[in-house]
C-alpha cells in the first residue's frame, strides 16, 4: 500500500438509484424476482456498499494493487425507489494486515436503509488474476478478460 490507511477514516459515497437496479432486475428469469416491486435491490445496494469502500481504499493502494471483497454483512432496512439518491458512510474499523474492515451505513432521501460491515483485502492485481486464470484452466472454461 502507498500510505496506510487509519481506524477511523471515513469516507462518504452517493449514488443515485437508477430503474435498472431494481429487485426484477436481478434475476430477470427468476419468477419470484418478478412479483417484487420495483426497489432498490439488495443485490446492488451490497455492490455500492462494496463500491464505496473501494473508492476509499483506493487512494492508499500502489499501482499494480488492486482490492477484493472477503466479506458482507449487510442489513436492508428500508425500500428505495428509483430516482432516490442513497448515501454510504463508510468507517474503517480495522485493519489487520492487508484485510480493512469498514462499518457501513447507507441512507436514502428519507432516512437509513441499512448498516453492517465489509471487508476487502489489498492483493497483487498480476497475482490474483494469474489465480483466476489458474482456476479457469482448472474448470475448463474461458480465461478472464483483462
Amino acid at each position: 500500500m502507498r500510505t496506510p490507511i487509519a481506524v477511523g477514516e471515513t469516507h462518504t459515497m452517493t449514488y443515485v438509484v437508477p430503474d435498472n437496479r431494481c429487485v426484477p432486475d436481478v434475476f430477470p428469469e427468476s419468477p419470484e424476482f418478478q412479483t417484487v416491486p420495483r426497489v432498490f435491490a439488495t443485490a446492488y445496494m451490497v455492490g455500492a456498499a462494496e463500491w464505496a469502500c473501494m473508492e476509499a481504499l483506493r487512494p492508499h493502494l500502489e499501482d499494480g494493487e488492486t482490492s477484493v471483497g472477503m466479506h458482507v454483512d449487510l442489513s436492508h432496512t428500508a425500500a428505495t425507489l428509483p430516482g432516490m439518491t442513497v448515501r454510504y458512510e463508510c468507517t474503517v474499523s480495522q485493519v489487520e494486515g492487508r484485510t480493512i474492515w469498514w462499518d457501513v451505513q447507507a441512507f436514502d432521501d428519507l432516512g437509513p436503509i441499512g448498516s453492517g460491515r465489509h471487508a476487502r483485502a489489498v492483493l497483487d492485481q498480476e497475482r490474483f488474476l494469474a489465480g483466476v486464470d489458474k482456476r479457469a484452466d482448472q474448470a475448463g472454461v474461458s480465461r478472464v478478460p483483462r
